[in-house]
């Protein structure tokens, strides 16, 4: 089922996040380029102080412990809930409405 899942992930071409157990580690914002037999290459960026780097890694499936993919992001500077668009059409259920709390 994960070969499947990430078969999907590597067509849809998304940005993801993957975990490898056997380093303890988190990629982030990597790219599946390709998928053979049980090995999948990833294409991710590191930064740090004077420079990016680009790798292409190539890790057995059975490494790979878990794999998110970011749905969503809403910025957190400078907006208040009140300036969050919520769709009419949205059931009452899943919109956002501003806590009691937050005017104080």
């Amino acid at each position: 089922m994960l070969h499947r899942k990430i078969y999907q992930l590597c067509e849809a071409k998304s940005d993801v996040w993957i975990y490898l157990r056997d380093q303890g580690r988190w990629l982030e914002r990597a790219k599946i380029l390709d998928i053979e037999g049980d090995v999948v290459t990833l294409r991710y960026e590191t930064e740090d102080e004077e420079e990016v780097c680009s790798w292409e890694e190539m890790v057995r499936l059975e490494s790979i412990g878990a794999v998110t993919q970011r749905l969503s992001s809403v910025p957190k500077i400078n907006v208040a809930s009140a300036d969050i668009l919520v769709s009419e059409d949205c059931p009452e259920s899943e919109q956002i409405h501003p806590r009691p709390d937050a005017e104080k």
